[in-house]
């Protein structure tokens, strides 16, 4: 299968930004369109989910190369597309709202703990100010194991994706990617818990439903060559 992989990302991103200012458009004028704070749950998730879309991405362009399987291939060609589409949409509404797309002074997924209940310290409609020192972060700082966030490989796992092939890679990849998504559904769900704008709820809402069931698909695609979720 020929795969196109820059000129797939570039026009994802060029629909990306052209669905953003339709899709924002369309909520102007209501109180759930209301502009973010810097702090909000919207702000944090979009800013995160940016950073965990972008090596879903990374990574199937990795095991786009180590494989001719076309089914992985093609499975790799879909979440590349969708997540770089997706990351478009979240860096667009960053844009729209004021916002930095970065946040290097806050530790990572802190929105999801302040995410639910009330709106402290004004983190809607107040503004880019944050009183309390929280929100999310998508810069440098690792968790345990040297992930960023809940799910992502780690340095030494994308380099071990570089190095395999065949139907190591396919296995490998497949692993990485569902503990990649699960992370992602958890995040995707504190948002559609927790987002007050409307568009961005939709979207997590149907990051959950589409990556769950991919979730579906790697574990089929595992059972064929005799491997499973890592759990």
């Amino acid at each position: 299968m020929v795969w196109p992989a820059a000129g797939a990302v570039v026009l994802a991103l060029l629909f990306a930004g052209w669905a953003t200012v339709t899709a924002l458009g369309r909520d102007a004028g209501r109180p759930a369109a209301a502009v973010p704070g810097d702090g909000s749950a919207d702000a944090g998730f979009a800013r995160d989910m940016s950073v965990h879309h972008q090596q879903a991405v990374e990574m199937s362009f990795i095991v786009r190369d180590r494989t001719r399987d076309e089914e992985v291939r093609r499975l790799a060609y879909d979440i590349a597309n969708t997540q770089a589409n997706q990351r478009g949409m979240m860096l667009g509404w960053l844009d729209l709202w004021g916002l930095p797309k970065t946040a290097p002074d806050r530790e990572p997924m802190a929105w999801m703990a302040r995410g639910h209940g009330t709106d402290p310290g004004g983190a809607y409609g107040g503004g880019h100010g944050d009183a309390h020192g929280g929100g999310a972060h998508s810069g440098p700082a690792a968790t345990a194991g040297g992930a960023l966030m809940p799910g992502m490989a780690t340095k030494a796992e994308l380099e071990r994706l570089r190095s395999a092939s065949g139907v190591a890679a396919e296995v490998l990849y497949l692993q990485l990617m569902t503990d990649h998504h699960e992370g992602g559904v958890a995040m995707a769900q504190g948002c559609a818990d927790a987002c007050r704008v409307g568009v961005q709820r939709s979207l997590a809402q149907g990051m959950v439903d589409a990556q769950r069931s991919e979730i579906g698909l790697m574990a089929d695609l595992l059972a064929k060559r005799g491997a499973k979720p890592r759990g």
